[in-house]
C-alpha cells in the first residue's frame, strides 16, 4: 500500500512554477527523505500533501483517498516555521495539542515523550522560556504524541545540537519500527543517507531522483575513489582521468571520468605519497546531490 500518491501535480505562484508535473508514491511503513536546494519545491510539496496548499493540476491521495477540508487526524505535521503557544506550560500545550488532534486524553503519552526527550524537568515551564533547541523538541512531541499513521517533518533537525539530533533520529527510527510512515525533508545528506529507505530529490520543481538509496547510487555507478594519504589534498590534485575532487580533510573523494582506469590513478598517487586507504565506491548522496544541483548545492552547505 502507498500512503501518499501524487500524480502529475503542478503548483504555480503567479508566473513561477514551484512544482512541475510531479509524481511520486510513498510506501507504507518507510522513511521517505525529501532533499533538494532551497527553493526547489520541497516545502510546497509537503504542504500540498497536507492540503494546506492546493495544486493547480494533478491528483494527491493520502491513505488511498483525496483529503477534503481539514487535515486528517491520522497525520502529524512539523512545519518548517515552528509555532507553539508561548504563554502555555510545556505539558499543558502538549496535552492540548494531543487532545485537539485525536479527541482523547494523551497525558500518559505526553509524560512518556517528555521523559524520553529529557524534558520532564521543563514540563511546568512556559514555552517562551525554552531555548530554540528545547522548543523544537517540544514541537516534535506535539507532532507525534497522538500516534499518527503518517508523520511529515519539514527540516526536523534544524537548530538541534548533536545530542538532540541523535535523540530525534532515534525517535524517528522507532516510529518507523512501529509501522508509522515518515516523510521528512533535510539539508543534511549524511542524515538522509543513513536513515532513509527511499530518497526523493526535487530540483527546480522537477523530480530528478526517486527510489531506494541503493537504486539511486546504482544509477551513478562505481565512479568514485575515496582515498586517504599522508599528504592529503595536494597529493591527489591534477590527476589524469579525475575531473572533480571533494576534500573532506582526512579523506578525499575523486570523481573519475568515463572509462578511467582506477588502477592508473592509484599508481600515480602512490608515486607521490604514502596511501593510508583506497576504495573504489559508489558516490555518496552528497556527491550525487552536488552533481545534480551544481552551484545551488552551496545553499545547502550554508543552511
Amino acid at each position: 500500500m502507498h500512503v501518499v500518491e501524487m500524480q502529475d501535480v503542478t503548483k504555480t505562484f503567479g508566473k513561477q512554477t514551484a512544482v512541475d508535473e510531479l509524481s511520486l508514491s510513498v510506501p507504507q511503513g518507510c522513511i521517505y527523505g525529501f532533499i533538494g536546494p532551497n527553493g526547489s519545491g520541497k516545502t510546497t510539496t509537503l504542504r500540498m500533501i497536507m492540503n494546506i496548499l492546493y495544486p493547480n493540476s494533478g491528483s494527491i491521495k493520502v491513505f488511498g483517498e483525496k483529503i477534503h477540508g481539514a487535515c486528517s487526524s491520522r497525520i502529524g505535521y512539523l512545519p518548517e516555521e515552528r509555532g507553539l503557544y508561548k504563554n502555555m506550560k510545556v505539558r499543558d500545550v502538549l496535552q492540548f495539542n494531543g487532545r485537539l488532534k485525536c479527541g482523547r486524553d494523551v497525558s500518559a503519552e505526553v509524560d512518556q515523550w517528555l521523559d524520553r526527550l529529557d524534558l520532564t524537568d521543563r514540563a511546568n515551564n512556559k514555552v517562551e522560556t525554552l531555548s530554540k533547541g528545547l522548543s523544537q523538541k517540544v514541537q516534535f512531541i506535539a507532532t507525534v504524541v497522538s500516534n499518527p499513521d503518517l508523520v511529515i517533518l519539514d527540516e526536523p533537525f534544524t537548530g538541534l545540537d548533536p545530542v538532540n539530533v541523535d535523540a530525534i533520529r532515534a525517535a524517528i527510527l522507532d516510529l518507523r519500527a512501529n509501522g508509522t510512515t515518515v516523510i521528512f525533508s533535510t539539508h543534511d545528506m549524511n542524515v538522509a543517507e543513513k536513515m532513509c529507505d527511499y530518497i526523493f530529490m526535487i530540483f527546480r520543481g522537477k523530480k530528478v531522483l526517486d527510489g531506494t538509496l541503493a537504486s539511486v547510487k546504482e544509477e551513478y555507478g562505481h565512479d568514485t575513489i575515496r582515498i586517504s594519504t599522508d599528504d592529503g589534498m595536494p597529493s591527489v590534485e591534477e590527476l589524469d582521468g579525475v575531473d572533480r575532487i571533494t576534500d573532506f580533510g582526512q579523506i578525499q573523494e575523486l570523481h573519475m571520468v568515463r572509462d578511467c582506469d582506477p588502477q592508473k590513478v592509484l599508481s600515480e598517487i602512490m608515486s607521490r605519497t604514502r596511501i593510508r586507504s583506497f576504495e573504489i565506491a559508489q558516490p555518496s548522496l552528497h556527491e550525487i546531490f552536488v552533481r545534480i544541483a551544481g552551484p545551488e548545492a552551496e545553499e545547502v552547505d550554508d543552511a
